[in-house]
C-alpha cells in the first residue's frame, strides 16, 4: 500500500525564528514547470509554466502564512545573488521536509484524501513498485498566491 506525503508549509513557516521570518517577507521565487516535466517529453520545443510567487504567502481563508517553495519546481529566489540565493532554497526545502511538518497518508482500494494546496505541498512517494497506481486528481482554480 502506498503512502503519500503531504507538508505542511503552515506549520514550517511557524517554526521559523522570528529573524528568519522577517528575512524572508517580501522574497519571491521563480517556478518552473520544465524542472520536473522537461525530461517526460520527447518534443524539444515544448514549453512549461514559469511563475513568481512570493517565499511566503498568506492563505487566503486563515490568513495564516504559510512557505510557498519545493524542491521540484522552485528554481531561484529573485531577489538574491545565486549562491545565498541557492543556500536560503536550500534550508526552507529541508526545513520543510522534516518529520513533523509531514503528513502520511496510506492508500487502500476506494479511498480519497483531500488537502489544501494554499496550506500543505503533495510529494508523491514512489513506493507502490511493481504495483500500479491509479487515481483521479481533482484542482480548483481560484486564488493567486498572496
Amino acid at each position: 500500500m502506498a503512502f503519500r506525503s503531504v507538508l505542511r508549509s503552515g506549520a514550517a513557516y511557524g517554526a521559523l525564528s522570528d529573524g528568519m521570518k522577517t528575512y524572508l517577507e517580501g522574497l519571491t521565487a521563480t517556478h518552473d514547470g520544465a524542472r520536473v516535466f522537461a525530461a517526460i517529453t520527447d518534443d524539444p520545443n515544448k514549453r512549461f509554466p514559469r511563475s513568481v510567487h512570493p517565499v511566503v504567502h498568506r492563505h487566503p481563508v486563515t490568513k495564516r502564512k504559510a512557505l510557498f517553495v519545493n524542491e521540484q519546481y522552485t528554481e531561484k529566489i529573485n531577489e538574491l545573488p545565486a549562491e545565498e540565493g541557492k543556500a536560503v532554497l536550500d534550508f526552507l526545502v529541508k526545513h520543510c521536509t522534516r518529520p513533523e511538518f509531514t503528513a502520511r497518508f496510506r492508500w487502500t482500494p476506494h479511498t480519497i484524501a483531500f488537502w489544501d494546496n494554499r496550506a500543505a505541498q503533495h510529494l508523491a512517494i514512489w513506493d507502490y513498485f511493481p504495483q500500479t497506481r491509479s487515481g483521479y486528481r481533482v484542482s480548483i482554480v481560484g486564488d493567486k498566491p498572496c
